[in-house]
């Protein structure tokens, strides 16, 4: 019966309802759908609950029971799957490597087990839902979908996040191994640098190729490894560079065959000069970068004064005269120097570097139209010229002369000789012609030129200084004309546009005794013309403006300079300089101009002119004591000095030292002194007083006072003291840089009578010991009130001018208001009568 119930109730499999599955990755769901998911889930949301491992796996069937019992059998498997599987939660399997099996009687082998403890309720609430809970298989690919696009939105912040830290590391890292990189290839750079300079310095010949290597430091990125490079080469040139130009053999040169010596030579010098050639080459590109100019500068400086004999020393010298008037002060005192040190060293490159120089600063004025630094000029009064070569002409020529009449006697005596002679003459010649060879290759190597040579130079030097000189003051002339007619009102004092002028006054005067007599004449012209800038005589259309009082009175110095130079060539009369100086002293000022240049003015015209008429003599003597009262105590001492010789060389003007009521004793043809005339001739001096002597007599500087007080009693006194200091001297010794006011000590006279005869006169024997410094400043401060009150005065009355003025004009217009309606109502009244 067991047999046909078993048989009876066999099992039958069905097929698989579904078809068989696809990745999902192949499965591709619309945006569509999705939306329409997102959008109805309260229609869709039993899809959530479906189990969807009960509907998917495969069903087996049994044969002939009812529904009823088909349904039970199904609940009956379902208990028993759910019982499984809450036995095998509760129940936890040991790893086999952690335990050791057991082995039961039937021969089956399994691991322990133990029993898990109770999770929390919540926990498995939640995964009973999640079992109950099943999702189809659109939803499980959309699930899968924003999983893996979480999973890759996740990875991508973790990575940025990582990224991010991981750059901030490594760039720190970089940096520092940057740097640390870049020290040690600095410091490596330098080792190799120093090492290939001392090997050539060791051995030029051996290591000539070394400046290949050295010339590529001088091209690396780093600035500062670039300046190094080209201080080592200029440090290895200026060593290893020959007393002598290189001269490249030619193409025949090199056919001929030579010895390995001969060969290893030009190879040396052929390669340093190539060498040499590139550094200028990169010296003067790199001049033009601001980082590098004053290292370039430095180098092209140093080479050309340590080198001026070598190739390519004119480009050096164009680059040195190119920056000679530079803004930089560090630039423009580098090539002022390398120029003055060429212009005293001639012997290092034979004078024709400084024809050459002069030349070039000649062109660079021209170019920049006398607008550059003084400095540029200045440079030209270090040149020095040898005045006794045209002494050596004649002497010279006599020895010629000689000479041919020694060879002309000698080849008469030789004609009458025998013929058998002719071999010893042979031999003459032939020693004769090598000397002659000798000499020239000796002239050639060496840097001192011969006498003709050398007027040559100084001949071409003198004319290009002098063109420059011509050329400033000739621009001055014409900016200055042209200044005069565009603005007429420029004051006196104004530095102007000639920055030039003063160096090529300087150098006027020094190289005066230097100049063609047939250039005098219109170098006489210009300064005249310079000189009498804006004074009333001077009523030509063409007056010189924007020159300052320096600036004439040097005018008037070079004039005089020149004119004693060739005092036996020239007839000038230097009356118009003479009423320019008398009229200068008055418009001088102390802070404006310079003082040195007055004084050395009163030195030159004054002083050391013997002869001066008795009326001129007695203007400026006038003109430089009022002058003594109104500036400081340098000025005042240089006019009284120049006054005290002036009256010791002309004895009648000492006439102005009386007191008499109508003037002096000797008035001259003009009866009255006219102070404010600008022609001395025309003061009329002589028939004034010199009543200043008594008011300096109590200046309050010692030496002032002192002098003042004995030219005062010169016209009394029986010995008379002469002055042994000019008015140069005098105005250094107490100019504020250089004066010593010290008024400690006390007063003593002495009473040791002065021997008979002239006693020269310093300013340490009428400086006195003492003095009081608070009473002079007292006075002081009180003289500088007076002054400011002064001064607060007329502002005040300009102000009540102003005031009274503008009153003046409202009480005019209110006048002219009613005046106006006056008019009006009588026309008014008139017209209906009318």
């Amino acid at each position: 019966m067991g047999k046909s119930k078993g048989k009876q109730r066999k099992q039958i499999i069905l097929p698989p309802e579904l078809p068989p599955e696809i990745n999902e990755d192949e499965i591709e769901v619309s945006d569509e759908d999705l939306q329409f998911v997102d959008e109805n889930k309260d229609y869709a949301g039993f899809v959530s609950r479906l189990d969807t491992h009960s509907i998917t796996k495969q069903v087996t069937r049994v044969e002939g029971l009812s529904e009823d019992a088909l349904e039970a059998l199904y609940e009956k498997r379902r208990r028993k799957a759910l019982e499984q599987k809450e036995n095998e939660k509760n129940v936890v399997h040991v790893d086999p490597v952690d335990a050791l099996p057991v082995k039961t009687l039937d021969g089956e082998v399994y691991y322990r087990t133990f029993s898990q403890t109770a999770e929390v309720a919540g926990n498995e609430e939640g995964n009973a839902d999640k079992s109950m809970v099943k999702l189809t298989k659109a939803e499980r690919r959309e699930k899968l979908k924003k999983s893996k696009k979480e999973a890759k939105k996740q990875g991508k912040e973790l990575a940025k996040t990582e990224e991010v830290q991981s750059t901030q590391q490594e760039a720190a890292l970089a940096e520092v191994k940057e740097d640390l990189t870049a020290e040690e290839a600095f410091e490596s750079k330098k080792r190799k640098l120093a090492e290939l300079g001392m090997a050539l310095l060791a051995d030029p010949e051996a290591n000539i190729k070394s400046l290949k290597e050295i010339f590529q430091f001088a091209k690396d990125g780093d600035h500062s490894m670039v300046k190094l490079g080209l201080l080592s080469l200029l440090a290895v040139f200026k060593d290893i560079i020959p007393g002598y130009r290189i001269r490249l053999p030619t193409e025949k040169e090199l056919e001929m065959k030579v010895s390995k010596e001969v060969k290893k030579m030009r190879y040396y010098e052929s390669t340093l000069l190539s060498a040499y050639k590139g550094y200028l080459q990169k010296l003067l590109v790199l001049e033009k970068q601001p980082i590098f100019h004053h290292v370039v500068v430095r180098c092209i400086c140093t080479l050309l004064d340590a080198v001026p004999h070598f190739n390519f020393c004119e480009n050096l010298l164009g680059a040195v005269v190119r920056n000679i008037g530079s803004s930089d002060d560090v630039v423009r005192r580098l090539c002022c120097g390398t120029i003055k040190s060429l212009f005293t060293n001639e012997g290092k490159h034979g004078g024709e570097l400084t024809v050459e120089a002069v030349r070039l600063i000649a062109d660079h004025v021209k170019a920049h139209d006398c607008q550059l630094h003084p400095d540029s000029v200045e440079v030209l009064m270090s040149l020095s010229f040898d005045e006794d070569l045209r002494k050596h002409e004649v002497p010279e020529g006599n020895n010629k002369i000689k000479n041919k009449k020694n060879k002309k006697r000698k080849n008469f005596e030789e004609s009458n000789q025998l013929q058998g002679n002719d071999r010893k003459k042979s031999k003459k010649e032939m020693v004769a012609k090598m000397k002659e060879e000798v000499a020239a290759d000796y002239k050639a190597v060496a840097y001192t030129p011969d006498v003709e040579e050398r007027k040559r130079m100084q001949s071409d030097t003198l004319s290009a200084l002098f063109e420059t000189y011509f050329r400033i003051l000739r621009h001055t002339m014409l900016s200055s004309v042209a200044s005069s007619e565009a603005n007429g009102n420029i004051t006196p004092g104004a530095s102007g546009p000639h920055p030039l002028l003063d160096p090529c006054l300087s150098g006027l005067g020094k190289f005066s005794h230097l100049i063609d007599l047939d250039y005098i004449g219109d170098l006489m012209n210009y300064l005249k013309r310079l000189a009498a800038r804006g004074s009333n005589s001077d009523s030509s259309a063409q007056k010189v403006q924007n020159l300052t009082v320096s600036e004439r009175l040097r005018c008037c110095i070079v004039t005089f300079k020149v004119m004693r130079s060739n005092l036996d060539a020239l007839n000038v009369d230097l009356q118009d300089f003479f009423v320019q100086l008398y009229n200068l002293v008055l418009e001088y000022r102390p802070g404006r101009d310079q003082g040195e240049v007055l004084a050395e003015a009163l030195k030159i015209m004054l002083c050391d002119d013997r002869q001066h008429d008795m009326q001129k003599a007695a203007a400026f003597v006038k003109r430089l004591a009022t002058f003594s009262l109104c500036f400081g105590s340098a000025e005042s001492m240089a006019a009284l000095v120049t006054l005290k010789h002036l009256l010791q060389k002309n004895t009648k003007c000492r006439n102005l030292l009386e007191n008499d009521a109508g003037g002096g004793s000797v008035s001259g043809s003009i009866a009255n002194y006219q102070p404010y005339a600008s022609d001395p001739n025309l003061s009329g001096a002589l028939a004034s007083v010199l009543w200043e002597l008594n008011l300096l007599s109590k200046h309050y500087h010692p030496t002032i006072s002192t002098l003042a007080s004995s030219i005062s009693s010169m016209n009394t006194a029986q010995n008379q003291v002469y002055l042994s200091i000019s008015p140069q001297q005098a105005f250094r010794n107490l100019s504020l840089e250089q004066e010593s006011f010290n008024p400690q000590g006390s007063t003593q006279k002495s009473n040791n009578k002065r021997k008979r005869g002239t006693v020269p006169l310093t300013l340490a024997s009428i400086e006195p010991t003492s003095i009081d410094e608070n009473e002079v400043s007292k006075k002081l401060g009180s003289h500088f009130m007076l002054l400011r009150e002064i001064k607060e005065n007329e502002r005040l009355r300009g102000e009540l001018d102003r005031t009274t003025s503008s009153l003046q004009l409202y009480e005019e217009y209110k006048k002219q208001c009613k005046a106006a309606k006056h008019k009006t109502k009588k026309s008014k009244i008139l017209l209906p009568v009318n």
